[in-house]
């Protein structure tokens, strides 16, 4: 197939260092490139991939600015993609930049496919994506769609890994870890209070964006000590993984509906089980008991610590490589793909 990607435009393709929709991309569009598939990427300039890379902009925008300031440019380079789908055409658009892009669907006389990688109970996501229920979509866990049900679903693809970069790990080290933003919602706190009373050493490793910033300085950077709570800054993917590598368990305490949590299928990817609060898609993707420990208070969380070394951690490397792995994802989309197209044609 002849197949386009769109890509956010924030981070390159891979991201250097954190960037859970651009590593996604990433991984799909290297995986239907050995396939065998003609894979045009749009993207930044400076993204690096296998397939042929479609420059929007020369270097990846960033997180700094404005909201504002980055929408604008969302649009800019939006507008750029469509006139440059007037003058190619394709089996397939996949959009993995939101519903911004359904805007230009007039414009757009080709099929393409939507993948929803951000939660739909906020009013923006929900109001917007309503507007085009319609157009098909694709979610990335089953909860996600639990706010916004009537839309047309296509199907739901989980995440998958290139399995070469995370190589197992049967011994760990003796420390917990925590992965992600230094966000409310991704639990920083909570993490810090389950490694103190839990005695164990908390390795965090996290983006702190500016408009997070005020919050990691007042309330995550007083528990960092340096021999307890230790934090390592954002870490590219090769340093990321030895972290993930290394740990006893990697701590999720959520505090929002996570639509997936690509971090948590790294971690069981290497061996090491996962303790995550109970919310969003974490049932979907750890099995409790078998791959980490699904709990619904910190209280659980702490009990939880004392128990993760019964978790076999070839189990859950074998449980990424049934259900998360980079071939069946691309797979599954190309399926999705091939319905897409028929019936754009009929």
């Amino acid at each position: 197939m002849n197949i386009a990607l769109l890509a956010p435009f924030e981070e390159r393709v891979p991201p250097r260092k954190y960037g859970g929709t651009e590593r996604v991309v990433y991984t799909l569009a290297e995986e239907l490139h050995r396939l065998g598939h003609n894979v045009s990427v749009f993207a930044s300039g400076d993204s690096h991939i296998s397939g042929r890379l479609i420059p929007i902009i020369p270097k990846a925008f960033g997180s700094s600015g404005t909201k504002r300031l980055r929408e604008a440019y969302t649009y800019r380079c939006l507008a750029k993609v469509v006139n440059y789908l007037q003058t190619e055409t394709f089996d397939i658009i996949h959009n993995h930049i939101g519903w911004q892009a359904l805007l230009f669907k007039e414009l757009i006389k080709q099929p393409m496919i939507t993948t929803i990688h951000w939660v739909l109970d906020n009013s923006c996501e929900r109001t917007m994506y309503d507007l085009y229920r319609h157009m098909p979509v694709v979610s990335i866990s089953k909860s996600q769609r639990k706010p916004l049900p009537r839309l047309h679903y296509a199907g739901t693809v989980y995440h998958g890994l290139d399995l070469r970069e995370f190589s197992f790990n049967p011994k760990p080290d003796d420390y917990l870890a925590f992965l992600g933003r230094f966000s409310p919602v991704k639990g920083p706190l909570e993490a810090i209070e389950v490694a103190k009373r839990t005695g164990s050493r908390l390795v965090m490793a996290a983006k702190i964006n500016e408009f997070e910033r005020e919050f990691f300085e007042t309330q995550v950077r007083p528990h960092i000590d340096g021999r307890q709570i230790i934090f390592v800054g954002e870490l590219g993917q090769k340093q990321k993984i030895r972290m993930l590598q290394r740990a006893r368990a990697l701590l999720t305490p959520i505090k929002w509906e996570e639509p997936f949590g690509l971090t948590n299928i790294e971690a069981m990817a290497v061996g090491t089980p996962v303790i995550a609060l109970r919310r969003g898609s974490m049932a979907e993707i750890i099995k409790d008991g078998q791959t980490g420990m699904l709990c619904d208070t910190i209280d659980e969380m702490v009990q939880a610590v004392a128990k993760i070394d019964t978790i076999a951690r070839q189990a859950c490397r074998a449980h990424v490589e049934k259900h998360f792995t980079a071939t069946r994802m691309a797979e599954r989309y190309l399926t999705l793909y091939a319905r897409i197209a028929s019936a754009k044609r009929t």
